[in-house]
């Protein structure tokens, strides 16, 4: 599929990726009713769902997933739910394992490539709420978990009719390198103290799985995911998670139209997360690059983001 033009233009100040993806994540404000649903997962886990609706019943909806320790509330989740209920499709915004305020109830929790939680909102929506037309939109890591869903061995439902993928980590190891360099020092370790706050939770739990002197250990992202991430899901170490959960090896079986939209100046990005042959080589691989928007930060002056926007207009067409 030819590369998309963007016709993205920011406001003068948001030109700068850094204030983009800062005041996008720190200072936007999104106003939104939300109704709370838990879900059991197929391992006996728990997953917490959260709801907003379209004024009229609706048989499409658009399964939500946020970014790497975000949660349904983040401005990002809600501003394309409140878009799109406003056009008519349902929205529930994922929170993964650990992040609705509540710990999960296991040692593992989610990851960039875990997808079977994913298959399990999706199989709810279809089976138990009946929906017929089903949209995914990942943000960051929960685009790159979308993008391996969709591209994975397994049958992919005939509800799901497109996805979107933002400021996606395609190449997980390439992004990796980028948030350890000095560009990138404030959101590493804000990162960083999250995941391990967490972490100081689930030793309470599980002595025998984790030491202190292990979590005192973890001084960067990279050591979080040698010591957690990687031990916690079945993986050898950070290497071998980044190289199996990185979709970009799974983008040319992608069998649903999917828009894939990275910033050419998202500091969270290396160069290998740009899948510009794969897009070429894929008919339903839609990739748009445009110059500015940062990590998330793709503002307008009409308060609908552009990636929002977007979104609404790659599937306006399946919707009624």
């Amino acid at each position: 599929m030819p590369i998309i033009e963007s016709t993205y233009k920011p406001p003068f100040q948001f030109k700068n990726g850094f204030i983009a993806t800062v005041y996008s994540g720190l200072i936007r404000k999104v106003d939104l009713f939300q109704e709370r649903e838990r879900i059991e997962t197929r391992d006996q886990d728990f997953l917490d769902l959260d709801w907003s609706y379209a004024q009229k019943k609706s048989d499409s909806v658009i399964i939500l997933l946020h970014g790497l320790e975000g949660h349904a509330q983040r401005p990002y989740v809600t501003g394309s739910a409140k878009l799109f209920n406003q056009n008519g499709v349902d929205a529930v915004g994922v929170n993964f394992r650990g992040c609705s305020g509540e710990d999960n109830r296991f040692y593992n929790s989610y990851h960039s490539g875990a997808t079977n939680d994913l298959d399990d909102v999706v199989k709810h929506c279809i089976e138990k709420k009946g929906y017929s037309k089903v949209f995914i939109k990942g943000i960051s890591l929960g685009g790159n978990i979308t993008l391996k869903y969709l591209g994975e061995d397994r049958d992919i439902p005939k509800q799901i009719k497109s996805a979107i993928a933002i400021s996606v980590p395609v190449h997980l190891n390439g992004s990796a390198r980028e948030l350890h360099k000095p560009k990138n020092k404030a959101f590493a370790i804000r990162f960083k103290k999250h995941l391990v706050d967490k972490l100081k939770v689930k030793i309470l739990q599980f002595p025998d799985r984790i030491s202190v002197a292990e979590i005192n250990s973890i001084k960067t992202l990279r050591d979080f995911d040698e010591v957690y991430t990687s031990k916690a899901h079945g993986f050898f170490d950070a290497l071998d998670y980044y190289e199996k959960a990185s979709s970009l090896q799974f983008l040319n079986d992608i069998r649903v139209p999917t828009l894939v939209m990275n910033a050419l100046n998202d500091s969270f990005l290396s160069s290998e997360c740009y899948p510009v042959k794969e897009a070429k080589n894929n008919p339903n691989l839609h990739l748009e690059m445009p110059k500015y928007g940062g990590h998330v930060g793709f503002i307008q002056k009409n308060k609908v983001y552009y990636n929002e926007q977007r979104a609404l207009e790659f599937v306006k067409d399946l919707i009624h």
